[in-house]
């Protein structure tokens, strides 16, 4: 049945909040929009005159679109090289969704979407739908062909786990962009004393490369394995730089709205690394430089006036 214009611009006012849903269940900025477009598909050929609520059928439809697609990725992932990190997405990104709430802005923090990886494609289902869209337990329930106090239950459970994955209390952003720029100056100083100091006593590094980048396939744990692992990121050499084909320039952003330090070569993304920042110190660094997790990046950035970088390496 063909859609009229009226149909089209229906599921258009809710495409962006499917978006963001996808994206939060998915970790992938394209794997989000492959699921919208499938979800598109279903609407045109739906009887849509008979749906009374489309945005609840749409949310159903893609939720249940991406819990396949999450079944199968857990299958792919074990196959993965290396560490899998979600794909970043940089500040002012529509996929981004709403950002109202703390509740809204944890749910699509990096440190969160990388914990998110813990769940089971149900548990992650219901823990995206009530805490980041405040969907109701009867209307997931009705989603996902539970009960309500199975989602409930199930909802409760999805949190506690997280909960217990979660750094310390973050600080504001300013405090955070200080340490950025006391992280840079220490890392470029060679030496790995001023960058410990910097760090939490349980600091982590993970790099995701997905085979296409050189990245160590187990993290860095520990202050000390952190530090000197940033020290000899940060050190020139003639093959980093032919590896990457230029010298990197630095820019502190955010990403996932959180604290971040992107690479840039000739307006390229290469990298985006997402620090966890506590009252601590720096727990952790997420550095994604899979080159197929960095184009959307890239667009965005290429479309965006940063200014002058903080730092030129190489």
């Amino acid at each position: 049945m063909a859609l009229t214009m009226n149909d089209v611009d229906r599921f258009e006012a809710s495409r962006s909040r499917l978006e963001a849903i996808a994206y939060r269940l998915l970790g992938s900025a394209s794997e989000a929009e492959d699921a919208v477009q499938e979800t598109f598909l279903r609407w045109q050929a739906a009887d849509v005159e008979h749906i009374e609520v489309p945005e609840a059928w749409l949310t159903k439809v893609l939720t249940n679109l991406c819990l396949n697609q999450l079944t199968s990725a857990r299958a792919r992932r074990e196959t993965y090289v290396g560490q899998w990190l979600p794909e970043p997405l940089l500040a002012g990104d529509p996929m981004l969704g709403p950002a109202d709430t703390a509740e809204q802005r944890e749910s699509v923090s990096y440190a969160v979407l990388a914990l998110l990886e813990r769940l089971s494609p149900g548990e992650r289902a219901v823990y995206v739908l009530r805490e980041a869209f405040a969907c109701p337990h009867r209307e997931i329930a009705e989603m996902l062909d539970i009960t309500e106090a199975a989602s409930q239950q199930i909802f409760h459970r999805a949190k506690k786990h997280v909960a217990a994955g979660k750094a310390r209390t973050e600080i504001d952003e300013a405090a955070a962009r200080r340490i950025i720029d006391e992280f840079l100056a220490a890392a470029t100083t060679g030496r790995t004393e001023p960058l410990v100091r910097l760090l939490t006593q349980d600091a982590v590094s993970i790099g995701d490369g997905g085979g296409k980048v050189p990245a160590r396939a187990k993290a860095f744990e520990g202050a000390l394995a952190v530090a000197k692992f940033m020290r000899g990121l940060f050190k020139p050499s003639k093959a980093k730089s032919a590896l990457v084909g230029g010298s990197p320039e630095l820019y502190a952003t955010t990403a996932n709205g959180g604290p971040a330090v992107v690479a840039v070569v000739d307006g390229r993304v290469i990298g985006v690394m997402c620090l966890e920042i506590t009252t601590e110190g720096i727990a952790a660094f997420r550095n994604q430089v899979n080159p197929e997790k960095l184009d959307r990046a890239s667009r965005r950035w290429a479309a965006a006036d940063r200014g002058e970088p903080l730092l030129r390496l190489f």
